[in-house]
């Protein structure tokens, strides 16, 4: 058994989920890819074997809990001891809430929410053992602030969100070693605006300025190696969380008005296009979507807090505040 770091990529096989597959294994690490589609997974297994490392490839759908556990127990018996387990799998739905059906709205829970959850399970189960390891959440401005016509994906960014802060909890409660950092994206240009189920009369894009997958993982690597609670990617995320804590009522309004045209492009959607809410889409999809022409490839502002002076300083500030929150339990207890 090979003693290179083993890494779990959920979603692996298209958008940011195979850019950091790529990116781990070009760093060292053996790859273990769990998506539905076997085209994508076929073609992210053969570049992680491109670049020197082991890969492990497995069909299955995240919101299986048992099919996640088994794929883990598959990945570690093959691969080796899962060190680092990045949940990234999503789904969702573009349209207006009253036109979104029931079951397709459940659906779009159970891949991007209770995904997360069963992905992090099956790597606790591995890790708290241990007493190490690192589960990244891979999450997104949209955890904090709602947007129109993506009210399921929104929903469950939210729920992702609360449930990574008590398990969180939990695990210092414990004082386990396993940390579980989250890394919050902007617009990223993956393919998931081609294949993902549209209500929409006009085909969806990112709300602009628009970033490259790999800029995202170069974030999730950043989260897995350094002891930080959270990474933000992208200036728009971080106007978007910190406006939305200070003048949500301003954003309601705001996106009321320019949140349907800022997500469509000026060409009409095929009603009768393949989608991959509950089935693969066929074909091999890649880490890029539709918009290389306008997606950023850097990002100034992950340049500063991925640096090592600020890296070291965020580290700084995220332990005394850990530190001040000991003391405060001891102190009111």
């Amino acid at each position: 058994m090979s003693e290179k770091p083993v890494v779990v990529v959920t979603g692996a096989s298209a958008g940011i989920g195979r850019a950091t597959a790529q990116l781990f294994a070009s760093r060292g690490y053996d790859v273990g890819l769990i998506a539905r589609g076997s085209d994508g997974l076929n073609g992210v297994q053969r570049e992680v074997q491109d670049a020197g490392q082991r890969a492990m490839a497995i069909q299955a759908d995240v919101s299986d809990a048992q099919a996640i556990e088994d794929a883990a127990k598959r990945i570690e018996d093959e691969l080796g001891p899962i060190e680092v387990w990045i949940n990234d799998a999503m789904a969702t739905v573009f349209g207006p809430f009253l036109d979104i059906e029931a079951n397709e709205f459940r659906r779009v829970t159970e891949v991007t929410y209770l995904g997360f959850v069963n992905g992090t399970r099956a790597a606790l189960h591995r890790m708290v053992p241990r007493d190490r390891g690192v589960i990244v959440q891979v999450g997104s401005a949209l955890a904090y602030r709602g947007i129109p016509l993506q009210s399921a994906y929104c929903g469950a960014k939210h729920a992702a969100q609360g449930f990574t802060d008590s398990i969180r909890c939990e695990l210092l409660h414990d004082e386990s070693a396993v940390r579980i950092p989250e890394v919050q994206m902007p617009a990223v240009n993956t393919p998931q605006f081609r294949i993902q189920r549209s209500k929409l009369n006009r085909k969806a894009q990112p709300v602009p300025p628009i970033y490259q997958p790999e800029l995202a993982a170069e974030a999730i690597w950043h989260a897995a190696h350094h002891r930080r609670r959270q990474v933000w990617v992208g200036l728009p995320t971080v106007y978007t969380i910190l406006g939305n804590r200070v003048a949500a009522p301003l954003l309601d309004a705001y996106l009321g008005r320019t949140g349907y045209d800022a997500q469509q492009v000026d060409e009409p959607e095929d009603p009768n296009r393949p989608d991959n809410l509950f089935d693969p889409v066929p074909g091999d999809h890649g880490s890029h979507g539709a918009f290389d022409h306008k997606a950023k490839s850097t990002s100034r502002q992950l340049a500063i807090i991925l640096s090592p002076p600020i890296a070291r300083l965020a580290e700084g500030i995220d332990d005394l505040s850990a530190r001040a929150g000991r003391l405060l339990a001891r102190v009111m207890g």
